[in-house]
């Protein structure tokens, strides 16, 4: 009994062990925000509602989908439930600050459009919208079409927003006639001026808003969103010129709204409360000239934390949800009530915070691109080896802890000079192609003494990214994640199986794209970006699934059909009060014959084409009709194929 305990006591311990070691490997805890997590399988599960004890298995998700038939990798997970708990987050956020703070306005959270405008996301947000006034905010013509004709709940808002036409501000006119609480948001002078001539001919006029051109800026990539050189806003100028026109027309009553947005992904804490307590001076002026404004909106900002480090890096934000709630709401109720104003309404877009999380998108790897050969046979020398091979022998043979890094350098050098050699017809190919198996040998039995040795040099960490297995995987890197090549976006990537074990390699990715740049290269490190990802050994036939977290935001509305590489397959999952997952639906890829249609030509054109080049090789007696009625049979099949690897 005593040994048994012993034995049982050594397991756990070899298992919090591999936990720990996977953990620090892809930082799980620190970036999921509670909606993802590793069972004791080693899987990764996915939770409905933060630190539900509901939770699905990732692994078997895809297991299923894949053995129905019914998909193919790559996919695109789909969790809506973790929509709505966002979303609830972010209302209970502001609702704890008002209520800390004794704050008399109401929060009302807008769902950006352009940040995810599927259907299944912007309706899964309308559905919680009688509980927390959820409303929409649109960009452009065809996003303000979608909004008109979805339900809303009465006290929610239709804001539009960016550069609006006379047809744009047409359409918002038309969704007041329909019901909708809408909001235009003045951009320009003579958007205010098309407003006033559209309220002569109709007697409607949407309510109006103004947007400030703020001195503050954010902080992260998107800083420039803000400050003087702004690509949005009116300046103090034109926003008293606004109230001017509105004042002469008679429709200052509809002056309902104060805008601005200092930047997407803000990084840093300070920088929103800055920005608050500027927007809040410039509504307890505008109130105080008489201008009856209800609503603040802030814009968007709240970021998300990627690499789950908390800090003020680009792919991290260095505060909560709750901080930055608390940032907005005191500093309005503070300088309001110094300005004797009333509390405004306070107006959300936090799009990314509130999608980022659901979707996951898997591939899978199908190929190791090596960088040297690990099946090369030992290279034997004979007398007749150009002295630089006789040596490169000698070093291969006899490196070890003392010596790896002098080794190393020397190997450097002789291939250097058998280069030169070469080059100069000195050495044969196959002299040649020795060396560069025993240098690329050399490099990795200098790496492995390193790393027992601990890096002593910087140097044997750009030899491990050399070094690194590249595995091709099933996806395109601009249609799934284009923000990890257009802005160097980290996103987490995890393989959603074997978490039991301890990951003993390390590789990048390659995507099936005919681009250099379609790659991963940065990862996630809670200290710094990792050039590698640590990985399990993986041999040809293997099935080891990757996952793309946190791609719910922006990845799939500004993802390229780079190669006409189409939208992968995509399955929409929720888990019951048993933990039990079931599958939604299934949106089917985008077949060949979509991309086509895509890029403008027209199949049976291209069908007829194929045709006439076959019927041509039959004519010269170059084909049968059989093969080439076949080949055409084919060919028109093709169309209704995946665009990916199958």
């Amino acid at each position: 009994m005593h040994k048994t305990t012993n034995k049982n006591s050594r397991r756990a311990t070899m298992r919090d062990e591999t936990l720990n070691q996977v953990q620090a490997a892809y930082g799980v805890e620190n970036w999921s925000a509670g909606y993802f997590d590793i069972n004791q399988h080693g899987n990764m599960i996915v939770r409905p509602v933060r630190g539900d004890p509901r939770a699905a298995d990732m692994k078997q998700i895809v297991d299923a989908l894949v053995d129905s038939g019914r998909v193919r990798l790559p996919l695109l997970l789909r969790f809506p439930q973790i929509l709505g708990s966002q979303l609830r987050a972010l209302s209970e956020a502001y609702q704890t600050a008002i209520r800390e703070f004794e704050y008399q306005g109401q929060h009302y959270p807008l769902f950006p459009m352009k940040v995810n405008p599927r259907r299944e996301v912007v309706e899964e947000f309308l559905r919680e919208g009688a509980r927390v006034r959820v409303g929409l905010e649109c960009g452009s013509k065809a996003e303000l079409y979608a909004a008109m004709g979805l339900p809303q709940t009465s006290p929610s808002l239709l804001l539009c927003n960016g550069f609006k036409d006379e047809s744009f501000i047409r359409a918002a006119v038309m969704a007041v006639q329909a019901g909708k609480q809408v909001v235009v948001v003045v951009e320009k002078l003579s958007e205010l001026q098309a407003l006033i001539r559209l309220h002569a001919q109709t007697g409607v006029i949407p309510m109006v808003g103004l947007r400030a051109k703020l001195y503050s800026r954010g902080s992260g990539k998107w800083s420039s969103s803000g400050g003087d050189s702004a690509k949005f806003g009116l300046t103090t100028s034109e926003i008293l010129q606004c109230i001017r026109l509105l004042r002469e027309a008679g429709l200052i009553e509809h002056l309902k709204l104060l805008h601005f947005h200092i930047g997407s992904q803000i990084t840093d804490i300070k920088r929103v409360k800055n920005a608050m307590k500027e927007a809040a001076r410039v509504y307890a002026k505008l109130r105080q000239e008489d201008c009856p404004i209800e609503f603040v909106d802030i814009g968007g900002g709240l970021g998300v934390d990627y690499d789950g480090s908390k800090t003020r890096f680009d792919s991290s934000v260095n505060y909560t949800a709750q901080e930055f709630a608390n940032d907005v709401v005191y500093p309005f109720k503070w300088i309001c009530d110094e300005e004797d104003v009333p509390h405004p309404n306070l107006v959300t877009e936090s799009g990314r915070f509130m999608t980022a999380y659901h979707s996951v998108f898997v591939t899978c790897i199908r190929e190791e691109i090596e960088t040297f050969a690990d099946d090369q046979p030992e290279v034997s020398i004979d007398e007749d080896d150009p002295q630089v091979i006789t040596e490169l022998k000698d070093l291969c043979d006899n490196i070890n802890a003392k010596n790896y890094a002098e080794y190393y350098h020397d190997a450097l050098q002789l291939k250097d000079e058998l280069q030169i050699q070469f080059n100069l017809g000195l050495v044969s190919l196959e002299d040649r192609a020795k060396g560069d198996v025993l240098f690329w040998e050399i490099c990795a039995r200098a790496l492995k003494l390193a790393e027992q040795n601990g890096f002593p040099d910087e140097e044997f960490e750009q030899l491990k990214r050399n070094l690194a297995s590249k595995y091709l995987c099933n996806f395109s890197l601009f249609r799934s994640a284009p923000d990890s090549w257009a802005i160097r976006q980290l996103f987490p990537v995890v393989p959603i199986h074997r978490l039991n074990e301890s990951p003993t390699d390390y590789a990048t990715l390659v995507d099936v794209t005919c681009d250099s740049d379609g790659k991963i290269d940065r990862f996630v490190d809670l200290k710094d970006v990792k050039q590698t990802l640590d990985v399990h050994a993986w041999t040809p036939g293997d099935t080891y699934y990757l996952g793309i977290f946190l791609v719910g935001a922006y990845q799939e509305v500004m993802g390229s059909h780079h190669n006409l590489f189409g939208n992968p397959n995509e399955a929409h999952i929720v888990v019951d009060e048993q933990g039990a997952f079931h599958v939604k639906k299934i949106v089917p890829g985008s077949p060949i014959r979509e991309m086509m249609q895509f890029a403008r030509y027209d199949l049976g054109h291209l069908q007829n084409g194929f045709q006439r080049m076959l019927s041509g090789r039959v004519a010269a007696g170059q084909l049968s009709q059989q093969d080439a009625d076949e080949l055409l049979q084919h060919y028109i099949a093709m169309a209704d194929g995946s665009t990916y690897l199958e």
